[in-house]
């Protein structure tokens, strides 16, 4: 009598690549019909760039593949897995300013301090790219405001370079350290005018009171970088702002 064999579930003829086109397209009905044992075991894939199933997820903006895959693992290992490069789904939530998957991460217990390789955290990405909500978000989760990535920037530097006053005066409200340099001995509000950020406002930035000590120098400074100033006048101006504590900026 020959012994009968079960055929093969739907589930193990599925392929690694339709899982992450499912991911991609947001097939969230695909993930829903694995046993929990074979979706914890998804979790585990990676592509040719080492990232898994969630990191593609939320790259695409698909929240309810997310909200599955995310919920599926009771541990934090899986939403704090880091791709080739260092990067965190929630790195990449906080990049592309997806306020609901960065909403449905942290409560999943994401590392809002976890750093890429290039020393950068989620808030980072939030500040350079101006994402206000998100910003106040990954700060209300516990983001450390004064972190800094491997060229010395922190947040602050990345918002002020990148011309978001309102997530500048965000930061400054929660501690950021204005007169903190990079390792090229640029303060935040420097890198602002070096990086002639045509929206950036440097009279609005002088408003905020930690900035106003240094708004006479920041102004002689952009006048200097415009061409308005000469280097000997440059030279007499930062002088005479140094020796009277001079803001020419009210």
């Amino acid at each position: 009598m020959e012994m009968e064999i079960d055929p093969p579930t739907a589930e193990l003829q599925i392929k690694d690549e339709d899982l992450f086109r499912a991911a991609e397209s947001g097939e969230a009905s695909l993930f829903k019909s694995l046993s929990q044992d074979h979706l914890l075991k998804v979790l585990s894939l990676r592509n040719e760039d080492d990232r898994s199933l969630l990191h593609v997820a939320v790259s695409f903006g698909q929240a309810q593949v997310v909200e599955i895959l995310s919920a599926a693992d009771p541990s934090v290992s899986g939403v704090n897995s880091t791709d080739e490069e260092g990067w965190s789904p929630l790195h990449s939530a906080s990049s592309s300013g997806n306020l609901e998957i960065v909403e449905i991460l942290v409560g999943r217990g994401a590392d809002v301090n976890l750093k890429n390789d290039g020393g950068r955290t989620a808030l980072h990405y939030a500040a350079s790219k101006g994402w206000l909500k998100i910003a106040e978000i990954l700060l209300s989760h516990g983001a450390k405001v004064n972190l800094k990535d491997k060229v010395g920037c922190t947040p602050l530097h990345r918002a002020a370079s990148t011309g978001y006053s309102e997530v500048c005066e965000l930061l400054i409200e929660e501690g950021a350290e204005v007169d903190d340099v990079d390792k090229a001995g640029q303060t935040p509000l420097m890198s602002a005018v070096i990086c002639d950020n045509k929206e950036v406002n440097v009279a609005g930035f002088s408003k905020v009171d930690a900035f106003k000590p240094c708004a006479g120098y920041v102004y002689v400074y952009l006048c200097f970088h415009q061409g308005i100033l000469n280097s000997s006048y440059f030279v007499f101006c930062m002088y005479f702002l140094y020796f009277c504590s001079w803001s020419i900026i009210p």
